[in-house]
């Protein structure tokens, strides 16, 4: 049975959703972005139905001034307070819990790294955690990996290259998108991707990272997860891709592989 609730973080009101279920192994939902708790597609929504009914309690929430909750959103490095308060909440609300695993998407996922020690969480699966700084001179050009990921595929694609030679390609954006494709990721990594990997190597939870291998923030996280920064976060913890596209996983066999992975993280230890 699905239930509305809510819990107080910092003198205002979270809206929350529990989906009962028996079990001692319960999931928490952070969700991304902007995104209410039902998740892009609904996405987060059914995902908790279908992990209730197998047997695990699944308990989501609207952080501060998203959605039904009160207060200012301040995005999600802001985050750590209601994270913590949704989990003592979760415990709350189904006390038969001896263990809370959370999920979190995109900064959810970055903020579910960073501040997780903070609260009474004992796993994580993070799926295609948010690395991406807004850059100095204020180029929105994505990623240098995706960048490199897409010139790729359009060699492959004659198509693409006949637009080349008779004029159907923006030079002045090519040039642009090949400078960057071409400059070699910083080492060691600064800003949030080192903090990132400070605190994955760092933390005692056992975590699932699981990729979309064609999404641009998915393949900007593969090019940290490479580097010499995250080194000693890669010998404690598990990376899996699922060969897609799609950044919230929406597709159905999207949703069925996400389903299963997440399965595999609830199961007893």
């Amino acid at each position: 049975m699905r239930r509305l609730t809510h819990f107080r973080c910092a003198d205002e009101t979270l809206a929350a959703t529990l989906d009962e279920a028996p079990g001692t192994t319960g999931l928490l939902i952070v969700s991304g972005g902007n995104e209410i708790r039902i998740g892009a597609h609904r996405g987060m929504a059914e995902l908790a139905a279908t992990v209730a009914a197998s047997g695990h309690p699944v308990f989501r929430y609207d952080r501060r001034g998203i959605g039904d909750s009160t207060g200012e959103n301040n995005g999600f490095e802001s985050t750590a307070q209601d994270i913590s308060e949704a989990a003592a909440a979760f415990r709350r609300a189904a006390p038969h819990l001896t263990r809370i695993v959370a999920f979190g998407n995109c900064d959810a996922a970055s903020a579910l790294i960073l501040f997780h020690a903070q609260a009474p969480i004992d796993a994580l699966i993070l799926t295609n955690p948010w690395t991406i700084e807004p850059s100095a001179d204020g180029n929105d050009l994505p990623p240098a990996a995706a960048i490199r990921s897409r010139y790729v595929e359009k060699l492959k694609n004659p198509r693409e290259l006949l637009r080349l030679v008779t004029g159907g390609v923006n030079i002045r954006k090519l040039v642009s998108g090949l400078a960057k494709a071409s400059g070699k990721q910083s080492h060691p990594a600064s800003g949030l991707p080192a903090r990132l990997a400070t605190a994955l190597a760092a933390t005692k939870a056992p975590t699932k990272i699981l990729l979309a291998e064609r999404d641009n923030t998915a393949l900007a996280f593969a090019d940290h997860w490479k580097s010499e920064t995250f080194a000693p976060a890669r010998t404690r913890h598990t990376l899996i891709t699922c060969p897609t596209d799609s950044h919230s996983f929406a597709r159905p066999t999207d949703k069925a592989w996400l389903t299963d992975q997440v399965g595999a993280a609830l199961a007893p230890e």
